[in-house]
């Protein structure tokens, strides 16, 4: 006679981490794009270690907590921020000059715009989360949208304009996301508020019992 034991491996809320990893690659990119940095060789740095691996980071966790809404943005999101990273590393001719001479932009305006779609349906899915995670959704479509249509060469410099300060609302939303995360957590009661989620999709329990 067999016996199984399911064991439960208790994982903290890697969602802070993973906040702070955009709020941090935000405002560097952002800075970027006012020019107050001048040229992309330190940003890179900032774009796959915190952009890239601390969201990558807080995608493993998600998926250990069982939860494929934050481990699908964290992930996908990691993913981007690689492929950016990667994409800078090419136009500076870090891998060639052969490779950089190959390289089109506008392959970024359409991965711009993939991500675009991705990040609307993952927008929808945010409504059920909290109001900080929703604002930080929607700035993020809208630096998307800005991204694609500037690298397609729309009303570039405006859309350039628009997505630098999308961008810098998105770093500062984030750091008021991980903080809160943070010292919720840690005393143990809300001590900065990130309102309830909408509530507008999400069935009720009865409800879901019935179409199961």
């Amino acid at each position: 006679m067999s016996s199984s034991t399911d064991v439960k491996i208790v994982v903290a809320d890697p969602s802070a981490i993973g906040l702070l990893g955009l709020a941090m690659v935000t405002l560097v990119a952002s800075a970027a794009k006012f020019g107050m940095i001048s040229g992309l060789g330190l940003v890179i740095p900032w774009v796959l270690f915190l952009g890239a691996t601390a969201q990558m980071v807080a995608c493993v966790n998600d998926l250990k907590h069982n939860n494929i809404f934050g481990a699908t943005a964290f992930g996908g999101y990691a993913f981007f921020w690689y492929g950016v990273g990667m994409s800078w590393m090419i136009q500076m001719g870090t891998f060639g000059a052969g490779l950089q001479a190959a390289a089109d932009p506008k392959a970024l305006a359409f991965a711009f715009l993939g991500y675009t779609i991705f990040s609307l349906y993952m927008t929808i899915g945010s409504v059920e989360t909290n109001k900080v995670l929703l604002i930080i959704f929607v700035l993020i479509d809208i630096l998307l949208l800005c991204l694609t249509l500037s690298s397609f060469g729309i009303m570039a410099h405006t859309t350039h304009m628009i997505g630098a300060w999308t961008e810098m609302a998105i770093s500062m939303m984030s750091f008021y996301g991980s903080a809160a995360v943070v010292l919720n957590k840690h005393f143990g009661y809300e001590f900065l508020p990130v309102g309830k989620p909408l509530g507008i999709f999400k069935k009720p329990a009865a409800a879901k019992l019935q179409v199961a």
